[in-house]
């Protein structure tokens, strides 16, 4: 038995089957609990009114005061946590530091890192799986190997899981303590930070904000494999930003699929499972191949030539800012800029977009995302965007081209979701509202919608794009064969 332990929360904002936590109580006299807003991460943000950032200050807030109740509390400080962590472990002269496992390889040398002066001062430092069911080595391929294709790490994932796997981790046991330290949390200015419209949104932060959403869509779960692909319904679980910053477990999530019958053929729950071994195998892709941060998942499509200079510059431009005449691509990136989600069917057709219609590096488009969206998980952003670009596992650069048009009409038919973020086109006939430019001047007139005045000309024409894609892609079926 340890005499004290301090656990370290990163992004496992919950105090229920919280696997660091439950060791912690289980295995030590006393424990601690410190959240370290971090410098490292935060003075990187371009923009001070950071939704994510209130989310998990909101989030802290109900963690403390779940903390509180149970006689502990939460240390917060506002430093880089590679000083702070041993500092603070030292301070309080703790036996062990345990925190839950991370994957980015950023976080895995700042863990390094961290637990080299621990050991240096004489403390242990333990990392626990939790925010994925299986890591590591645990599936891998008959040979041994990771796997780099989805759908046989899916089999394996399925064949590998059992009820244990699955069990939550009770932190019901032990006790928790506190000091002065923990009486206090710092305010969003305190960090230099700003309040955003995070609550207009209604987005509720914490525990009980992922216990209202996954109530709520249990509720309509047996409906997602079919209305999950179209933006204009109600038909996704939004649990996204909650499964990043751990306001409910990975296990509890799978659990309520596996209890809706995902493996007894209720199609709907099948699928929402599916979707969690996806953010599973794009943990454990990036786990194994750290390259893929910066580099193409597959190295022979680093020789792909990109557009550069003014013309990249002018169309990415145009694409960040909702202009490229595409309705259904405008209306995701005003979703994307002004509520920071953008639905996940959406976020495939404009990576194509950028990527395949424009020309434009999958790595400028990633980057874009990795600063707007509320959900950014680094793995699952990198995983997505290479998918898109075909530059990534299962590369498909020869079908996975997709038409923004008839995307937009099998995906969005009536354009509903394009009007409520583009109410330009409000006025503009159904028949015409996926391509606007179509409509010749009298229809233009008669419906206010001038192209190139109220509504941008297209970019690009999409055949033509599609052309030079191909070509563009031929280069790496030409590297392949000499």
């Amino acid at each position: 038995m340890l005499d004290s332990v301090l656990v370290w929360f990163r992004r496992d904002l919950r105090d229920d089957d919280h696997v660091a936590l439950a060791e912690a109580l289980r295995r030590a006299r006393s424990v601690y609990c410190a959240f370290i807003f971090d410098l490292d991460i935060l003075d990187a943000l371009p923009d001070r009114r950071d939704r994510r950032v209130e989310f998990i200050h909101v989030s802290l807030v109900e963690l403390d005061l779940a903390l509180q109740r149970r006689g502990g509390g939460l240390i917060v400080r506002h430093a880089r946590a590679v000083d702070e962590i041993p500092k603070l472990a030292h301070e309080l002269g703790v036996a062990a530091v345990f925190a839950n496992r991370d994957y980015e390889p950023l976080t895995k040398a700042r863990d390094a890192k961290v637990a080299a002066e621990l050991w240096r001062l004489g403390i242990e430092f333990e990392a626990f799986k939790d925010q994925v069911i299986f890591d590591g080595h645990e599936v891998l391929t008959l040979t041994g190997k990771p796997f780099t294709v989805f759908t046989p790490y899916k089999r394996a994932w399925l064949k590998r899981l059992a009820e244990d796997d699955l069990a939550p981790y009770s932190t019901e046991q032990g006790r928790l303590v506190t000091t002065k330290a923990a009486s206090r949390l710092p305010s969003l200015p305190d960090i230099g930070f700003a309040t955003t419209n995070l609550s207009t949104l209604g987005i509720i932060p914490g525990m009980n904000g992922a216990r209202q959403l996954t109530d709520d869509f249990c509720s309509r779960i047996g409906r997602y494999a079919e209305q999950r692909d179209f933006p204009a319904i109600k038909g996704v679980s939004y649990l996204s930003v909650h499964l990043r910053f751990g306001t409910i477990s990975i296990r509890e999530l799978a659990s309520r699929a596996l209890a809706f019958g995902a493996g007894m053929g209720d199609v709907g729950a099948a699928t929402w499972l599916s979707e969690l071994i996806w953010r599973e195998f794009y943990f454990m892709i990036l786990d194994h191949f750290p390259h893929a941060v910066e580099h193409s998942f597959k190295p022979e499509y680093d020789a792909i030539e990109w557009e550069t200079g003014d013309l990249a510059d002018q169309r990415f431009a145009a694409w960040c800012e909702a202009r490229t005449g595409y309705p259904l691509v405008d209306a995701a990136m005003r979703q994307l800029n002004s509520t920071g989600y953008m639905h996940n069917r959406l976020r495939m057709i404009v990576a194509s977009f950028l990527t395949k219609d424009l020309g434009v590096d999958w790595r400028r488009g990633e980057a874009y995302f990795a600063e707007h969206l509320n959900d950014f998980d680094l793995s699952a952003n990198n995983g997505g965007w290479q998918w898109a670009a075909s530059s990534g596992c299962d590369a498909q650069p020869y079908f996975r081209i997709f038409n923004p048009i008839t995307q937009s009409e099998r995906f969005d038919p009536g354009g509903r979701f394009i009007r409520r973020y583009l109410p330009e086109l409000s006025t503009v006939p159904e028949r015409f509202v996926h391509a606007p430019w179509r409509m010749d001047a009298k229809q233009q007139s008669e419906c206010g919608v001038v192209i190139g005045k109220h509504t941008p000309k297209p970019i690009v024409e999409h055949e033509d794009a599609r052309r030079q894609t191909l070509a563009r892609y031929a280069t790496v079926k030409r590297g392949a064969a000499s």
